[in-house]
């Protein structure tokens, strides 16, 4: 866990737009079998409030649950996502999984190139990164969703 060094990335500028954080499980299977995850996602909420952001700051996606994340163009909250880090009303974005946030690389790149764009920094269980800088992109890129599914599945 990279929490000491992570902390030092976020400023004043992210602190001052909002957090969100993207709440999504495949299936309404799991959604209804994993609680667990679903709980750890909603979770992630505090840690935005120990970096910094107010709780009125933090903005909760969920109405993608029980979507598979293989394309963004059936999952209405993740296309508001991207649409609000374009806009640059984001200052992080947060995912228990970096890879539950795109199942599709082409969606996940172009996630990453706006992010880099507009300095939107992205939070995991494991870290924060910013991907303008070039070892956090490398980090990203190895969590990309290919490095996850090979191939259309059930989980994606």
């Amino acid at each position: 866990m990279q929490s000491s060094l992570g902390t030092s990335k976020v400023t004043v500028r992210h602190l001052k737009r909002d957090a969100y954080l993207y709440v999504r499980q495949s299936t309404l299977r799991q959604v209804l079998e994993h609680t667990e995850s679903t709980q750890r996602q909603y979770a992630l909420r505090e840690r935005a409030v120990a970096l910094g952001w107010a709780g009125e700051q933090i903005v909760v996606i969920d109405h993608d649950q029980g979507q598979s994340g293989a394309s963004a163009v059936d999952r209405a909250g993740f296309q508001r996502l991207v649409a609000a880090v374009g806009l640059g009303q984001v200052g992080i974005a947060l995912g228990l999984e970096v890879s539950r946030l795109a199942r599709s690389s082409a969606d996940w790149h172009h996630l990453l190139e706006i992010c880099a764009l507009t300095d939107t920094l992205i939070l995991d269980e494991d870290g924060i990164y910013d991907p303008s800088h070039y070892n956090d992109r490398l980090l990203l890129g190895l969590k990309r969703p290919d490095s996850y599914c090979t191939s259309c599945c059930t989980y994606c």
